[in-house]
Protein backbone atom coordinates (compact mmCIF):
# COMPACT_ATOMS: atom_id res chain seq x y z
CA UNK A 1 0.00 0.00 0.00
CA UNK A 2 1.57 3.98 -0.64
CA UNK A 3 1.73 6.25 1.23
CA UNK A 4 -1.97 7.49 0.09
CA UNK A 5 -3.59 4.66 0.81
CA UNK A 6 -2.05 4.39 4.09
CA UNK A 7 -3.66 8.26 4.45
CA UNK A 8 -6.86 7.30 3.01
CA UNK A 9 -7.17 4.39 5.66
CA UNK A 10 -5.74 6.48 8.30
CA UNK A 11 -8.39 9.40 7.47
CA UNK A 12 -11.10 6.88 7.20
CA UNK A 13 -10.92 5.31 10.65
CA UNK A 14 -10.51 9.02 12.38
CA UNK A 15 -13.77 9.89 10.59
CA UNK A 16 -15.54 6.72 12.17
CA UNK A 17 -13.84 7.62 15.45
CA UNK A 18 -14.65 11.14 15.58
CA UNK A 19 -18.84 9.59 14.38
CA UNK A 20 -18.52 7.49 17.08
CA UNK A 21 -17.36 10.15 19.60
CA UNK A 22 -20.38 12.35 18.35
CA UNK A 23 -22.86 8.72 19.05
CA UNK A 24 -21.41 8.69 22.39
CA UNK A 25 -21.92 11.90 23.46
CA UNK A 26 -25.55 12.67 21.85
CA UNK A 27 -26.62 9.41 23.68
CA UNK A 28 -24.89 10.55 27.03
CA UNK A 29 -26.79 13.76 26.64
CA UNK A 30 -29.80 12.72 25.71
CA UNK A 31 -30.11 9.92 28.63
CA UNK A 32 -28.01 12.68 31.59
CA UNK A 33 -28.81 16.17 29.71
CA UNK A 34 -25.95 18.01 28.35
CA UNK A 35 -25.52 19.74 31.88
CA UNK A 36 -24.50 16.56 33.32
CA UNK A 37 -22.16 14.94 30.62
CA UNK A 38 -18.54 15.98 30.97
CA UNK A 39 -15.82 15.24 28.54
CA UNK A 40 -14.40 12.38 30.56
CA UNK A 41 -17.81 11.24 30.01
CA UNK A 42 -17.94 10.96 26.61
CA UNK A 43 -14.54 9.61 26.38
CA UNK A 44 -14.92 7.02 28.54
CA UNK A 45 -18.22 6.28 26.44
CA UNK A 46 -16.19 6.48 23.09
CA UNK A 47 -13.25 4.31 24.19
CA UNK A 48 -11.00 7.36 23.35
CA UNK A 49 -8.57 9.34 25.23
CA UNK A 50 -9.45 13.40 26.07
CA UNK A 51 -6.45 13.66 24.48
CA UNK A 52 -7.73 11.95 21.41
CA UNK A 53 -11.18 13.73 21.96
CA UNK A 54 -9.42 17.26 21.66
CA UNK A 55 -7.76 16.66 18.40
CA UNK A 56 -11.48 16.09 17.39
CA UNK A 57 -13.52 18.56 19.30
CA UNK A 58 -12.30 22.12 20.59
CA UNK A 59 -15.31 21.53 23.35
CA UNK A 60 -18.01 19.52 24.37
CA UNK A 61 -20.34 22.57 22.60
CA UNK A 62 -18.29 21.80 19.93
CA UNK A 63 -19.01 17.86 19.73
CA UNK A 64 -23.07 18.55 20.36
CA UNK A 65 -22.79 20.91 17.39
CA UNK A 66 -21.05 18.88 15.09
CA UNK A 67 -23.95 17.18 13.17
CA UNK A 68 -25.15 20.59 11.93
CA UNK A 69 -21.23 21.43 11.25
CA UNK A 70 -21.69 18.47 9.15
CA UNK A 71 -25.00 19.74 7.20
CA UNK A 72 -23.36 22.93 6.56
CA UNK A 73 -20.46 21.43 5.26
CA UNK A 74 -22.42 19.47 2.93
CA UNK A 75 -24.74 22.42 1.71
CA UNK A 76 -21.21 24.09 1.02
CA UNK A 77 -20.17 21.73 -0.52
CA UNK A 78 -22.76 21.35 -2.50
CA UNK A 79 -22.95 24.55 -3.93
CA UNK A 80 -19.14 24.47 -5.00
CA UNK A 81 -19.98 21.55 -7.17
CA UNK A 82 -23.55 22.23 -8.69
CA UNK A 83 -23.66 22.87 -12.01
CA UNK A 84 -22.58 26.06 -13.64
CA UNK A 85 -25.98 26.55 -16.20
CA UNK A 86 -27.98 26.46 -12.34
CA UNK A 87 -29.14 29.83 -11.18
CA UNK A 88 -29.32 30.85 -7.58
CA UNK A 89 -32.80 28.73 -6.74
CA UNK A 90 -31.74 25.42 -8.94
CA UNK A 91 -27.93 25.91 -7.27
CA UNK A 92 -29.26 25.87 -3.98
CA UNK A 93 -32.10 23.42 -5.02
CA UNK A 94 -29.25 21.07 -5.84
CA UNK A 95 -27.54 21.64 -2.44
CA UNK A 96 -30.54 21.18 -0.44
CA UNK A 97 -31.31 17.81 -1.93
CA UNK A 98 -28.10 17.05 -1.08
CA UNK A 99 -28.12 17.68 2.49
CA UNK A 100 -31.50 15.69 2.53
CA UNK A 101 -29.43 12.57 1.51
CA UNK A 102 -27.53 12.89 4.22
CA UNK A 103 -30.26 13.27 6.61
CA UNK A 104 -32.28 10.72 5.22
CA UNK A 105 -28.79 8.77 5.64
CA UNK A 106 -28.43 9.52 9.22
CA UNK A 107 -31.61 10.06 10.56
CA UNK A 108 -31.26 8.49 13.73
CA UNK A 109 -28.40 10.94 14.69
CA UNK A 110 -29.95 13.91 13.61
CA UNK A 111 -33.39 12.89 14.94
CA UNK A 112 -31.29 12.53 18.74
CA UNK A 113 -29.11 15.83 17.70
CA UNK A 114 -32.01 17.86 17.39
CA UNK A 115 -34.06 16.37 20.62
CA UNK A 116 -30.94 17.03 22.63
CA UNK A 117 -30.62 20.29 20.89
CA UNK A 118 -34.02 21.50 21.77
CA UNK A 119 -33.82 19.73 25.64
CA UNK A 120 -30.42 21.78 25.87
CA UNK A 121 -31.70 25.28 24.64
CA UNK A 122 -31.98 26.34 27.85
CA UNK A 123 -28.63 26.21 29.31
CA UNK A 124 -26.66 26.78 26.32
CA UNK A 125 -27.28 28.46 22.69
CA UNK A 126 -28.66 26.39 19.99
CA UNK A 127 -26.89 25.79 16.77
CA UNK A 128 -29.04 27.11 14.69
CA UNK A 129 -29.43 30.67 16.85
CA UNK A 130 -26.94 31.98 13.88
CA UNK A 131 -29.16 30.73 11.60
CA UNK A 132 -29.59 34.86 10.03
CA UNK A 133 -25.70 34.94 9.54
CA UNK A 134 -25.63 31.12 8.25
CA UNK A 135 -28.43 32.25 5.30
CA UNK A 136 -26.40 35.41 4.78
CA UNK A 137 -23.34 33.11 4.30
CA UNK A 138 -24.94 30.58 2.20
CA UNK A 139 -25.99 33.77 0.01
CA UNK A 140 -22.61 34.90 -0.78
CA UNK A 141 -21.55 31.47 -1.45
CA UNK A 142 -24.09 31.96 -4.22
CA UNK A 143 -22.56 35.58 -5.08
CA UNK A 144 -19.63 34.13 -5.67
CA UNK A 145 -20.42 31.55 -7.64
CA UNK A 146 -21.52 34.00 -10.50
CA UNK A 147 -18.95 36.33 -9.89
CA UNK A 148 -20.58 39.06 -8.09
CA UNK A 149 -19.50 40.76 -4.76
CA UNK A 150 -20.94 41.02 -1.27
CA UNK A 151 -23.65 42.31 0.21
CA UNK A 152 -26.04 39.71 -1.39
CA UNK A 153 -29.16 41.93 -2.41
CA UNK A 154 -32.07 41.27 -1.21
CA UNK A 155 -33.84 38.96 -4.02
CA UNK A 156 -30.64 36.88 -3.41
CA UNK A 157 -31.24 36.91 0.79
CA UNK A 158 -34.91 35.52 -0.07
CA UNK A 159 -34.38 32.84 -2.19
CA UNK A 160 -31.83 31.59 0.42
CA UNK A 161 -34.53 32.28 3.52
CA UNK A 162 -37.19 30.63 1.37
CA UNK A 163 -35.10 28.13 0.87
CA UNK A 164 -34.10 27.27 4.55
CA UNK A 165 -37.49 27.60 5.60
CA UNK A 166 -38.44 25.01 3.21
CA UNK A 167 -35.65 22.66 4.38
CA UNK A 168 -36.53 23.45 8.20
CA UNK A 169 -40.60 22.14 6.86
CA UNK A 170 -39.41 19.26 5.49
CA UNK A 171 -36.67 18.38 8.08
CA UNK A 172 -39.80 18.73 10.85
CA UNK A 173 -41.52 16.40 9.07
CA UNK A 174 -38.96 13.96 8.17
CA UNK A 175 -37.86 13.59 11.76
CA UNK A 176 -41.29 13.69 13.10
CA UNK A 177 -42.66 11.53 11.21
CA UNK A 178 -42.11 8.40 8.76
CA UNK A 179 -42.26 9.95 5.05
CA UNK A 180 -42.52 6.90 2.65
CA UNK A 181 -39.99 8.91 0.37
CA UNK A 182 -38.38 11.68 2.23
CA UNK A 183 -36.60 12.33 -1.00
CA UNK A 184 -39.59 13.05 -2.82
CA UNK A 185 -41.35 14.71 -0.18
CA UNK A 186 -38.38 17.49 -0.11
CA UNK A 187 -38.57 17.59 -4.24
CA UNK A 188 -42.09 18.57 -3.66
CA UNK A 189 -41.44 21.19 -1.06
CA UNK A 190 -39.06 22.67 -3.05
CA UNK A 191 -41.33 23.35 -6.11
CA UNK A 192 -43.93 24.73 -4.04
CA UNK A 193 -41.82 27.65 -3.08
Amino acid sequence: MDDRGVAGVRERKRAHSRAATVDAALALFATRGYDEVTVADICEAAQIAPRTFFRYFPSREDVLAEPARQMAARLTAAISTAPEQLGDAGTLDHALRSVGGYVVDHRDRLALFLRVAAESAASRPSPFLHLADRERDVAERLLARRGALPPADWRTRLVVARGVATFRVWLDDVIARDVPDPLGHLDELLATR
